[in-house]
């Protein structure tokens, strides 16, 4: 059994225009400051790495990562959430993702889409850069507008959708392969790959791709409703990013699962700071020692109520308290007498 590492964070959340959020030196001295070990970087911010820089020179990010550990931090993963996103847009929310992209190609799908897809290109040289073997991001989706069956569905439509997200998928997967670079796609509200059965018809529309691998977040299965723990007990081979994120899902008799058009604060189902909402983290964290989960426990704080420095310095507590440190000797071994195949036969009444 493996240990997982950690307490980590993804900085997202936590850039800004004021100090010490401003910069990535500044901002990993105050994480390192409240007990992180790790951070994950979003890749689309430009006070944290120039992508491109990274994916061209070894030297810079090898200053990047000196940067990082001299505040006494690793990093654990890149982050293309909001490229990701784009590889594949339905027309429908052209106007809301178009703020993910350069002005550059905005209100252009096509130019978007190259953007995009160079991005994703851009981080897989960057991560083999860093020495990373994970990378974050989301899988878009063409088919979201018809999760719910009404209009009904066209016949071979979820196929196709599938088909041709994997068509745009698969050189990005073909690029993080030749860099030994797993692709984790956070399964997430929105995105063609949403829960385990869309993991799954992805996966099987890339052939099996190697690299298709999954990014774990339960909040987002509170949410709709969804057992995060056999969740585990099914893609545990799959998951190689585990955010770690809380939420609460408080059914009223006015809304539910669909939130009634509300903002987080009102809606039945929200995220909350670690500790405040309602996944039992003591049995995650279990599952994943018990599964050898290889990588780190990354913080993504997104709480509608409390303050994000607040949320910051509990999670890093809540998270290290949870790691469990995997025991090397079974409890058992005080009574065990080693292999006797003699022995063995007597007790199975063969001799």
């Amino acid at each position: 059994m493996k240990t997982i590492k950690g307490p980590a964070i993804f900085l997202a959340q936590f850039m800004g225009d004021k100090a010490p959020f401003d910069k990535l030196e500044s901002i990993c001295r105050w994480m390192a400051s409240i007990g992180y070990r790790g951070v994950q970087i979003p890749s689309w911010d430009s006070r944290c790495i120039d992508l491109k820089r990274a994916a061209e020179s070894k030297d810079y990010c090898d200053e990047i990562k000196g940067v990082v550990e001299s505040c006494g931090l690793k990093i654990t993963e890149l982050s293309t959430h909001l490229q990701g996103q784009l590889i594949a847009v339905h027309p429908a929310y052209d106007a809301q993702f178009d703020g993910f992209a350069p002005e550059s190609v905005r209100g252009n799908r096509d130019k978007r889409t190259a953007w995009a897809v160079e991005q994703l290109h851009l981080a897989a040289r960057a991560s083999r850069n860093l020495g990373l073997d994970a990378h974050a991001t989301f899988s878009g989706a063409l088919l979201w507008h018809t999760f719910y069956p009404w209009p009904q569905r066209p016949a071979g439509v979820v196929e196709d959708g599938f088909k041709e997200l994997a068509r745009r998928w698969r050189p990005i997967l073909n690029a993080f392969d030749d860099v030994g670079v797993d692709v984790c796609y956070e399964i997430h509200p929105g995105e063609d790959l949403h829960d385990g059965v869309t993991f799954e018809r992805f996966l099987a529309a890339t052939g099996d791709h190697p690299r298709c691998r999954m990014l774990y977040d339960p909040s987002h299965f509170v949410l709709q409703q969804l057992d995060y723990l056999r969740y585990i007990d099914h893609y545990h081979e799959f998951i190689r990013i585990f955010h770690v994120k809380d939420a609460e899902f408080r059914p009223s008799g006015k809304s539910g699962v669909y939130g009634g058009y509300q903002n987080w604060i009102d809606r039945p189902g929200r995220f909350r700071s670690l500790g405040d909402g309602q996944v039992d983290f003591k049995a995650v964290f279990s599952k994943f020692a018990q599964y050898d989960y290889p990588g780190w426990a990354v913080v993504e704080w997104e709480c509608a109520i409390k303050h994000p420095e607040d949320g910051a310095k509990e999670g890093a507590a809540f998270v290290r308290d949870h790691i469990i440190r995997v025991t090397e000797h079974a409890f058992d071994d005080f009574a065990g007498q080693g292999a006797d195949e003699a022995l063995n036969r007597r007790v199975l009444g063969l001799s």
